[in-house]
């Protein structure tokens, strides 16, 4: 009569590391393995895993279904499937236990405690003995300078385009909304349309925002200006300037 395995509790990485466990502990080759002798053995070592109050991964009890059927199977005369899925398991358990052994020879070689030789001492030769060509040379001298010409300040003409440009206040932007009223332009669109510059654009949006916070205009929501009442379109002064 067979005695039954004792084995302590282990932390195992997956079911197929318990299986290799139970495997050399019952001192039997992997491919002879028998389904009806290693699940028992399986299941009482997730049950003494529950016992201890540790999370049993999902992936262990799929591998306990999975041996539930194989055994199933085998029950039945002339299970060629039975037969298949048992060489499956068997191939796999054959694959992780080189696995496991190809780690354990990597992490020999790169444990720290391993003799390491100290690098040599080289004698530097501070004379340059290599030759290049003329066209290498100028082509090495252009990227150098290259990258040394990036370093520098972009140039004044750069901001010549931003510099030059005259300001537009938001009064000049008030007095062109107020001419435009004026002049029957009464949508925002159509007074936008008669800008000239950058400038004068944000000018004169900058201008529709101050009317309107003022109550002098407003706004539909078609984008339709209308002038309050009780507010002329443009002033003498504002007539002045624009004579």
């Amino acid at each position: 009569m067979r005695e039954p395995l004792t084995y302590k509790l282990e932390a195992f990485e997956g079911p197929l590391d318990l299986l290799l466990h139970l495997i050399a502990q019952s001192k039997i080759r992997i491919c002879d393995i028998v389904i009806s002798d290693l699940l028992p053995q399986y299941l009482a070592q997730i049950e003494a895993m529950q016992e201890q109050q540790m999370e049993v991964a999902s992936e262990f009890l799929e591998m306990a279904a999975r041996l539930v059927h194989i055994k199933t199977v085998s029950l039945l005369p002339k299970s060629e499937e039975a037969e298949k899925m048992k060489q499956e398991l068997t191939g796999q358990l054959l694959e992780y236990q080189e696995c496991k052994r190809m780690a354990a020879l990597l992490a020999e070689q790169l444990a720290f405690d391993r003799f390491v030789r100290a690098p040599m001492q080289l004698d530097v030769d501070p004379i340059y003995d290599r030759t290049h060509t003329p066209e290498q040379l100028m082509r090495a001298y252009l990227i150098a300078a290259g990258r040394a010409g990036r370093r520098l300040p972009p140039p004044a003409e750069q901001f010549h385009e931003i510099v030059a440009q005259p300001v537009v206040s938001v009064s000049s932007g008030i007095y062109h909304v107020l001419r435009a009223l004026r002049r029957q332009y009464r949508t925002v669109d159509a007074v936008f349309a008669t800008v000239q510059s950058r400038s004068q654009l944000v000018a004169v949006f900058l201008a529709l925002l101050e009317l309107i916070r003022g109550e002098r205009i407003t706004v539909s929501d078609t984008g339709e200006l209308q002038l309050r009442e009780g507010h002329i379109a443009v002033s003498e002064e504002e007539n002045h300037a624009d004579s």
